[in-house]
């Protein structure tokens, strides 16, 4: 049997990253990939999902559009981090328009997904949570009816990447993120900024992992420049969401988790979007999410040098 994948994204160059591994993995099918804004606007996110699906072939498998803002507005983060549009800012004219989304809102095939298949449906989040908080507003027994989730964001020791204390993806929308941490009672898997932090890549894996000789590579090695040459001064390579990727479809990738109650602080002037890491049990939380803390970096080399072959 195949994991059943679903996926939400705010498609930047980590989350192509993250989508190509899920496509390359002969042990997965995805139903379909759901877009919300994040890394860029919602128009440039579910453009460069559709590119990502079109060089590895994969076109028929559905895109969905959703949230365009945070559940109570506001402008988006100006990070850009991979270029305006999300990728690179590399043209592409033969990317596919956008008349090849679905006409279904993401919020809603989210839904209907888990419907279709109760238990049976990974949902993993690699953008900022929107689209995944009002699914659940519109159906509580939602969390009921998924297998598990999987999301990349937050952070475990207020180290923030964008704010002081926020992770970029639940800073983007902290209300959101709140309300999957509190409401989502499956089992909750979350690969946060600390974690990934503490088991990046070497820069001599990146090279040989950029440098194959495939077209999937050149899409990458081309969409990935931008980003790349702000951070060639660290010392490790390091792409987030493929962490959350990797945990859904191997399960023997994690090798560490805690179980522990979270919450996110909606309220403080340097810790709203913060999650909150109840350690010592003071929330009393009966539904804990399991918080990943070491994996076997081995096996995620593996999936990303079979995403670009």
């Amino acid at each position: 049997m195949k994991k059943l994948l679903l996926l939400d994204v705010d498609c930047g160059v980590d989350d192509a990253v993250a989508i190509m591994i899920a496509l390359a993995s002969p042990s997965v099918e995805v139903l379909g990939i759901t877009c919300c804004y994040g890394n860029s606007l919602l128009e440039n996110t579910s453009r460069n999902t559709l590119r990502v699906l079109h060089v590895c072939n994969k076109l028929k498998i559905p895109v969905y559009s959703g949230a365009s803002a945070a559940i109570l507005g506001g402008p988006l983060l100006d990070e850009f981090y991979y270029g305006k549009d999300g990728l690179g800012d590399v043209p592409d004219p033969q990317a596919p328009g956008l008349d090849l989304l679905q006409k279904e809102h993401a919020v809603l095939a989210i839904l209907r997904i888990a419907n279709e298949r109760p238990g049976q449906v990974s949902l993993v989040a690699t953008g900022p949570l929107t689209n995944l908080a009002l699914a659940v507003k519109m159906d509580p027994s939602l969390p009921k009816k998924l297998k598990n989730v999987f999301i990349m964001g937050g952070n475990i020791e207020s180290r923030g990447n964008t704010t002081v204390c926020g992770e970029f993806n639940f800073e983007s929308d902290p209300e959101a993120a709140y309300i999957v941490l509190n409401e989502y009672t499956c089992p909750v898997y979350i690969a946060s900024w600390e974690f990934i932090c503490s088991c990046p890549l070497s820069w001599e894996f990146y090279h040989e992992w950029i440098n194959q000789n495939t077209e999937k590579a050149k899409f990458m090695k081309k969409i990935y420049a931008h980003s790349i040459a702000k951070c060639e001064h660290e010392s490790h390579f390091i792409t987030c969401d493929s962490y959350a990727m990797a945990a859904a479809i191997d399960e023997n990738f994690v090798t560490e988790v805690t179980p522990v109650g979270v919450t996110v602080e909606l309220r403080g002037s340097l810790t709203r979007g913060m999650m909150v890491v109840d350690w010592s049990d003071k929330l009393k939380k009966e539904n804990k999410v399991f918080i990943m803390r070491k994996c076997d970096l081995m096996k995620l080399e593996t999936l990303l040098m079979a995403a670009l072959k």
